[in-house]
């Protein structure tokens, strides 16, 4: 294998070489579900389920393991606020958050443990942390880790401890031995959910729950942990001082975060209105169009959400199954579950198990640090090579059928469409027709601009007739009226249809 890895924690790429011969542990930090989620939250969730895609296509058993943080102050405070149970608000939003990144495609993980399901794992974690002498319990306090007991607290952020507490504004909580002692274990309040323990009742802090969950399903050691950017510091160099302390061997070989997404150039906060949330998003886009969008720049990098770049993207999204559609017309078959495909019986070509140029370098492109965006460079590339060659053999205009395309054509088509459908499997696009797509655009289009087909089909019809009497003036007139209602039409030997813009 040649995959290699962007490591944070070395802040270098690496080749990747995982502890166990095909096998890869990962887990990724998921949402704390107290409220929606937001367009940040989809843009981790796609890019480690098209790194989970990627393994699983490298050839890897995949352990994926994505927790849900269903205790927290956050939750708590949603709670009371609205006169709720915790786990009521958890679990709708749980809830939530699986519909929508089903309708994100994104597949689910391995394994999703709930913090709340796993407090016995936490405790014991814990318990072995202060008989190792790494935690201690300030009586009718919590229960804290020592980062002087981890010689290298830090390492994953580059922050030095010294320089940390320096730099502190906060005050300083008089029961610990060092300010930048953080909480495993905290004790009960009225109105809040607590479990029994060693300490009396309580919950665990944050940190604590992905080292226990990790353990228990992943063990001592395992190879990717992901999450945003915001993690590194504290949540993940705490992660890496809890495991490492205890069990005294490296916590994770590669460190992966992925950057922010900002909102007109602006970073997106509550303070400044501007937080968009995913099912806002999916009323607006297709599904397609918003995983495309969030893949459109390397992981690492910041993405910018905004209406500009996101008419670009369904432009693109458009040209991809636009040149889909014209190859089925002359013969290649897209997929077996493409209803359309059931009456190509002449030169009909299976894509499935064909691979070309396209996939070779759409294969570098992901073993290069998962790089999205020049794999999506290497479809649009792939599509303006397939419809040189359609132009090439004079199908837009109508001239050759089916049957008069050379074989040499069809393979070399037949390979590309394969390519396209290969690598659309891994970014999670590509995954209708072309006419289950443009059906559902047009119908989306019709009812947002309240246009009846009915009067668009006889505006078609009348511009055809206008077009046999030569009377190119009305149907000029007719094509320029249908284009300010945003109708595209497509003149073919079989006659004209139509579909709707972006």
């Amino acid at each position: 294998m040649s995959l290699k890895i962007y490591n944070t924690l070395t802040g270098k790429k690496e080749l990747f070489v995982p502890l166990k011969p095909e096998k890869v542990g990962m887990y990724v930090c998921g949402p704390t579900v107290y409220d929606t989620s937001h367009i940040g939250h989809a843009r981790s969730v796609v890019i480690f389920d098209v790194i989970f895609r990627w393994l699983k296509e490298s050839g890897y058993d995949v352990c994926y393991v994505r927790n849900f943080t269903d205790v927290d102050d956050k939750i708590i405070k949603r709670a009371n606020e609205t006169g709720k149970d915790p786990i009521e608000i958890s679990e709708k939003y749980i809830k939530e958050f699986h519909n929508e990144m089903d309708a994100l495609n994104v597949l689910r993980p391995t394994i999703e443990p709930k913090a709340t399901e796993h407090i016995g794992d936490i405790i014991n974690f814990i318990q072995m942390l202060i008989e190792k002498g790494k935690a201690y319990y300030v009586e009718g306090s919590d229960v804290f880790f020592s980062i002087e007991s981890f010689e290298g607290y830090g390492k994953l952020s580059g922050r030095n401890p010294d320089d940390m507490i320096a730099g502190a504004r906060i005050a300083v909580d008089e029961n610990k031995r060092n300010p930048m002692d953080f909480t495993l274990w905290k004790p009960a309040k009225p109105r809040e959910p607590s479990w029994e323990s060693p300490w009396g009742a309580g919950r665990p802090g944050w940190h604590i729950e992905c080292s226990a969950m990790s353990n228990r399903y992943l063990g001592q050691s395992f190879d990717i942990h992901g999450g945003g950017k915001d993690l590194i510091f504290p949540h993940h160099e705490n992660e890496i001082a809890q495991s490492e302390a205890l069990f005294g061997k490296q916590f994770v070989k590669y460190w992966i975060h992925n950057g922010f997404v900002d909102i007109n150039n602006e970073k997106m906060s509550k303070s400044l209105g501007n937080f968009t949330m995913i099912k806002d998003v999916l009323v607006k886009y297709h599904p397609e169009v918003i995983r495309l969008f969030l893949l459109s720049k390397h992981y690492r990098s910041p993405i910018d959400y905004n209406e500009n770049s996101m008419d670009e993207i369904i432009s693109g999204l458009d040209k991809i199954y636009a040149f889909l559609e014209r190859a089925a017309k002359v013969g290649v078959s897209l997929s077996d579950n493409n209803p359309s495909d059931s009456d190509l019986k002449d030169k009909k070509a299976n894509t499935n198990n064909l691979s070309g140029e396209s996939w070779a370098a759409f294969k570098e492109d992901m073993d290069d640090d998962f790089n999205s965006a020049r794999g999506i460079a290497t479809i649009f590339d792939t599509v303006k090579r397939g419809n040189r060659i359609l132009d090439s053999i004079g199908e837009s205009a109508g001239k050759n059928s089916k049957d008069s395309i050379s074989s040499e054509n069809m393979q070399e088509l037949s390979i590309i469409c394969s390519d396209l459908q290969k690598m659309g499997s891994i970014l999670g696009i590509i995954a209708q027709s072309p006419e289950s797509y443009f059906k559902a655009k047009k119908e989306a289009g019709l009812a947002d601009s309240s246009i009846d087909p009915k009067m668009v089909d006889q505006l078609v019809l009348e511009r055809t007739e206008a077009r046999k009497s030569k009377n190119f003036a009305r149907a000029d007139e007719i094509r320029a009226q249908l284009d300010a209602m945003n109708i595209i039409l497509e003149d073919g030997a079989s006659g004209t249809t139509w579909k709707f813009g972006q």
